[in-house]
């Protein structure tokens, strides 16, 4: 065997160094060595100079937004208060009335709406993606709130002014993209104006739900929920508690941590969270699914839940945000006050505040509700029905403003958020935030005002950043990116996220970005805490495609963006340490290697692809690269190189790589026959964009990515020495009829690498695509003791000898053969070392099978206890047997790339385990693969199915019988608003748990963000040939092994599996749909022999669990304001504690039922105080 493996590899190389060119491009760019200059990249240069460049762009930013909160606070301060503002008094434009319009169910067609809406006219800008009008601001209201109250009206009145310092923002900026004004009365003022996006669905958009909101309306946050689950919280009561929890989690950010518990006598969490963990989407998920499970039972114990909330929040040995620490009760109501458990946690210091929310219409007297919350420091809430959850779980934000509000000047720092998708339509972005803060006084000499007015924020798209960093100097292997302070990558080439919920930030770990190891860990560490470094590390990075990787030396370097949360750094391999840059003075020489881009020079010099770059500003981009070739001649032929208009290091190296290709074909490949050697094409692709395949009918079939950087065959060559060969990846089998119609090809490449004055650098990569079927028959003659093709083959006889090989024989073979003769490798001419032996004869013969007398499991038997001291693979090649030797070629990523098999042709380019199972199974438990295992958090699914939920409309509480029987069922809160949750069940049923019913054709109901399971093979720490016996009792199967050399392929010649019960498990290369994400890797344990689908993925389990007791390092923000000795606590919710009458709950949910709309919940207690100076 290792005598073929000598003929594979020595095939191999032959043909590579015929028809590759690496030699011949090497001399071609020294012979050019006129034409171009070698540069240096400098990590930390480079990654200073982006720092400074990223910190410059923010901190314009920056200015603008201290001038619009400046200036809010100015006109607020101003604005005199009118009772009596009236909706025609105001002229704005509603950015929902264009919606609203269409809809005939809207509430202000409904109504007659008497606001003076502007009409505006807009034109399309390519900066925000949108039609926008730069002469007016837009303003968004809530569905859920009247735009006709007086609160609005004055809201809109006093922020009007506001339009010209948006206008002058943009004037000394033009590159400021969305200012928004988020108010805490839910009023979003925007600039420019464009009309919104309003879903298919009803709109729940609320700025005060806004990441960015939440980030700069208050400082992070310790909060503690306990849910009271006692009896009497039963039905629908206990349904409004749910929701309301899960509405009060979406007012979390990453820089908060939470914990929710249940409550009657005892306290327990609701979820396998013991403690506080970190408020992110994931986490939050898991308690939103564990809160639907709350059942009602037991009585009322609130000191239970207290107790516990306050053992939480004091608990300081985990990870927790150390600022703003509170306890969130929801109750149906009760008489005990537990003042002993504030007096033993809490008082006199009252570092902790309670919020309480009475939920559900009831006869409780709620004193004791408003009582706790009032000496701690907190404010009283209350949840009659559905409509009242929204506003009442997300008011709690300005009780914790008032520290903030009073700290002035120190409060006002300018934040910048984790990476979100704009609500509008730009992608990716983050914003800076700054709180606007009511200055108004009550009086001359009293107290100032406590309550922030809302948040400012400016709007920074990631393509802009991205804009300032290297884009083709690094190579295709180096990067930029940086992270925040959780962690979390703002800038990566991973971070693509398949869906986007723009309700939900976008959170992607470093470590989840990259494959995680303890020297990424310790950069990470080291960028979170502001310090500067660089190390080389060896790591593991996925290829592109996802199915291959690769053990790689990085250079890392990192800074951290002053005046920021960010860090920056540089991601580079050795060999991008140089580069290329063009030197094309000569406009003679550059005509003339222009020339051969043109589609009349591809018949004689191979088929041209050019990277889709921008190259120059009017260039029109195409998806379709015969196209893009066309915009960009035409171009070309309109403006220079040298224009300014372009992008000259791109254009000059473009050319250049060009006319370099076209030499390698006048030099090389023309005057090769490729038919010879059975290959379908030549190619040659390199850092300057260019892709050139030979003979131009090949491009026909060329399916590999225009753009080299983008290209896994051209990183993988770059970051592997020797030939790597890339099978095809098809979606759906090939049969073997197609396969005789339809040429299939491998690719086979290798990196070209320069050594100039010293200074190493790859600036290309050159191969071949072999043609499978006519080299899955030369594999087999190279595998076989014939000396070549054209010789005929051996037949086994009962007369005759021969030797087991690689060729099909299904005649009874015998293990004797002479000498064969020597074999010439392929070369350009021939040469004494290219001249190999073939294989030696065997030192015993065996007689015919009928003649034999063992079985074939007796000399498997044999060869594994070594009997005669024979080995076994020299019993295992000269084995009497009528059936054929399985040979394949596998490459690292454990793909079939070739057979002898012709049955498995139609199988090359999947994962062997799908071949032969059982093969591969052992070639993994042999260490000949190792396994990877990794977690895509940025992966889109296809929606679940529907449980079996009925088909009555979600979200509508359906009494039961027992509920009827009950006397104290009719007179609490069921009763008085069943008919209302009706309503809003039907038209807001998405704020019940269930899933809702998405819009026909929304992305909703088509995918959605979900977590994938990610494995794949390497090449484990066997590099030696190897041979074992694959036990299986009765059906043993002998194979050898062996790596070809300078290539990332396995050759592997095994017996043909004679029965099943060989088939013990199966590895799997695909990925799986996970539940919740798992624990990180655990330190590397010895290997155990791996089973039936042994990387299964978790479902629902204790996996996250384990995942926050090791949470992952990080800081919250440096500046904390959850205190201040002046905040005047008085003002902290009062209630109505007195009974319904029957009559009043019966007329007004017989309104309801006429149609009639509802005057909104009573929202803005602390509002009206907010927006006028006189209270």
């Amino acid at each position: 065997m290792q005598h073929w493996a000598r003929r594979l590899e020595q095939e191999i190389d032959g043909v590579m160094r015929i028809f590759g060119g690496v030699q011949q491009l090497r001399e071609i760019y020294k012979d050019n060595r006129n034409l171009f200059e070698v540069q240096e990249n400098e990590p930390q240069k480079l990654v200073e100079k982006v720092a400074g460049d990223i910190e410059s762009l923010l901190d314009r930013k920056v200015q603008a937004l201290k001038r619009l909160a400046d200036a809010a606070e100015t006109f607020q301060k101003a604005h005199r208060w009118q009772d009596n503002i009236k909706e025609e008094d105001i002229m704005y434009y509603d950015a929902k009335a264009d919606a609203e319009l269409d809809d005939p169910e809207s509430e202000d067609v409904e109504r007659g709406s008497k606001s003076s809406t502007l009409r505006l006219d807009f034109i399309e800008d390519p900066n925000f993606k949108n039609k926008v009008n730069y002469s007016y601001t837009a303003v968004q209201i809530p569905t859920d709130i009247y735009k006709g109250s007086t609160v609005i009206l004055n809201e809109l009145n006093w922020t009007e002014a506001l339009e010209n310092v948006f206008i002058e923002n943009r004037r000394q900026d033009p590159t400021l993209l969305w200012q928004v004004f988020g108010s805490a009365t839910g009023v979003t003022r925007y600039y420019p104006a464009t009309s919104w996006r309003a879903p298919k669905k009803i709109d729940l958009y609320d700025v005060r739900r806004r990441p960015w909101y939440i980030q700069g309306a208050s400082s992070p946050k310790d909060m503690v929920i306990i849910v009271d689950v006692s009896g009497s919280v039963s039905g629908l009561t206990l349904k409004l508690m749910k929701t309301s929890v899960c509405e009060m989690l979406d007012t979390l950010s990453d820089d908060d941590f939470v914990n929710v518990a249940s409550f009657n006598e005892k306290a327990q969490p609701v979820s396998c969270f013991t403690h506080l963990v970190q408020a992110n989407v994931r986490n939050k998920k898991v308690f939103k699914e564990a809160v639907q499970g709350m059942v009602a039972k037991g009585t009322t114990g609130y000191k239970a839940g207290f107790e516990y909330a306050f053992d939480q929040l004091q608990n300081s040995n985990i990870t927790r945000a150390n600022c703003n620490k509170m306890i969130m009760m929801f109750t149906d109501g009760g008489e005990d006050r537990v003042q002993d458990v504030f007096e033993k946690y809490n008082w006199p210091n009252r570092t902790v505040r309670v919020f309480t929310f009475s939920v559900g219409q009831h006869n409780y007297d709620v004193t004791p509700l408003q009582w706790m919350a009032c000496t701690n420091k907190g404010y009283y809430f209350e949840i009659p029905s559905i409509g009242a959850i929204r506003i009442n779980t997300q008011e709690y934000l300005d009780v914790l403003g008032r520290p903030m509000v009073l700290a002035g000047k120190e409060a006002k720092q300018v934040q910048w958020t984790n990476v979100y998708e704009d609500a509008l339509g730009l992608g990716l972005v983050v914003t800076g935030t700054l709180p606007v803060f009511n200055l108004t006084q009550d009086g001359p000499g009293e107290k100032k005002n406590q309550l922030i007015l809302g948040v400012m924020g400016i709007d920074v798209a990631l393509n802009d950043i991205k804009r300032l960093t290297p884009n083709y100097t690094l190579g295709a292997n180096g990067y930029v990116f940086a992270i925040d302070l959780n962690g979390y990558v703002l800038l990566h080439p991973n971070l693509k996220p398949q869906t986007t919920n723009f309700r939900e930030p976008v959170t992607l770990d470093f470590l989840d970005a990259e494959l995680e190891d303890e020297n990424k860990e310790e950069i990470r560490r080291s960028m979170i805490d502001g310090s500067k470094g660089h190390r080389q590390i060896r790591t593991l990075v996925k290829s592109l495609d996802e199915r291959y990787i690769d053990e790689v030396t990085r250079n890392y370097t990192w800074v951290p963006i002053r005046s920021t949360n960010y860090s920056l750094g540089l991601v580079l391999p050795p060999y991008s340490t140089f580069y290329l840059q063009a030197n094309l003075s000569d406009q003679i020489l550059q005509v003339k290697y222009f020339e051969f881009l043109l589609p009349s020079s591809f018949e004689s010099e191979g088929h041209v692809f050019i990277a889709p770059r921008e190259y120059c500003k009017d260039l029109n981009a195409s998806d379709n690269n015969t196209e893009f070739l066309k915009n960009f001649i035409e171009l070309m032929e309109k403006v220079t190189p040298d224009s300014k208009q372009c992008n000259n290091f791109l254009l000059h190296n473009l050319i250049l790589d060009t006319g370099i290709t076209q030499q390698l074909v006048e030099r090389v490949w023309r005057d090769q026959d490729l038919n010879t050697y059975s290959l379908l094409a030549v190619f040659a692709a390199t850092d300057g964009g260019i892709t050139r395949v030979f003979p131009n009918k090949a491009a026909e079939d060329w399916t590999e990515n225009p753009e080299p950087f983008n290209a896994s065959f051209y990183r993988r060559s770059l970051d592997n020495h020797g030939y790597i060969f890339k099978p095809p990846h098809q979606d759906t089998l090939l049969r073997p009829l197609e396969l005789e119609n339809d040429t299939v090809g491998v690719l086979v490449s290798t990196a070209v690498e320069l050594s100039l004055s010293g200074r190493t650098l790859r600036p290309a990569v050159v191969g071949v695509k072999l043609d499978l079927e006519a080299w899955a028959e030369k594999f087999k003659v190279l595998a076989s003791n014939r000396t070549h093709q054209d010789q005929p083959q051996k037949q086994c006889g009962p007369s005759s000898h021969c030797e087991m090989d690689c060729e099909v024989n299904n005649e009874v073979r015998m293990p004797w053969a002479p000498a064969p003769p020597l074999v010439p490798a392929v070369t350009s001419s021939p040469s004494p070392s290219l001249w190999v032996p073939a294989a030696p004869p065997r030192p015993h013969s065996l007689t015919r099978m009928g003649d034999a007398p063992h079985t074939l499991n007796h000399w498997c038997a044999r060869a594994g206890s070594g009997g005669s001291g024979t080995s076994p693979l020299s019993i295992f090649l000269s084995l009497p047997t009528s059936q054929d030797l399985l040979c394949v070629l596998i490459d690292d990523g454990g793909f079939l790339v070739l057979s002898n098999q012709n049955h498995q042709w139609d199988q090359v380019g999947r994962f062997f385990s799908e071949v032969d199972a059982n093969l591969m199974l052992a070639l993994y438990n042999n260490s000949f693969y190792t396994r990877k295992e990794s977690y895509d958090y940025q992966a889109a699914c296809a929606p679940q199915p529907p449980g079996n939920l009925g088909a009555a409309p979600r979200g509508v509480f359906v009494p039961t019988v027992a509920d009827f029987l009950n006397l104290a069922w009719w007179t609490s809160a069921a009763a008085w608003s069943l008919f209302q949750q009706l309503l809003y069940g039907l038209v807001c049923h998405s704020w019940f748990q269930a899933d809702p019913a998405e819009a026909e054709g929304s992305p909703e109901a088509r995918e959605s963000s979900c977590v994938m399971k990610q494995t794949q093979y390497y090449f484990g720490s066997v590099n030696a040939s190897y041979n074992a016996i694959i036990d299986c009792g009765n059906c043993s199967r002998l194979f050898h092994a062996q790596r070809l050399s300078n290539t990332n392929l396995l050759f592997v010649v095994a017996e043909k599996p004679l029965c099943s019960q060989c088939e013990a498990g199966r590895l799997l290369q695909k990925e799986t749909h996970c539940i919740l994400p798992p624990p990180p890797p655990a330190p590397r344990a010895p290997r155990a022999a791996a089973s039936l689908t042994p990387h299964s993925c978790p479902a629902d389990g204790p996996e996250q669990c384990e995942l926050v007791q090791r949470p992952r390092y990080r800081r919250g923000p440096h500046i904390c304001f959850d205190y201040n000795a002046t905040e005047d606590t008085s003002d902290c919710g009062r209630g109505a504690s007195f009974p319904p009458s029957l009559g009043v709950l019966v007329s007004l949910q017989l309104l309801l039922l006429l149609g009639l709309p509802p005057r909104p919940q009573p929202q803005v207690r602390a509002r009206a105080r907010a927006a006028s100076p006189r209270l």
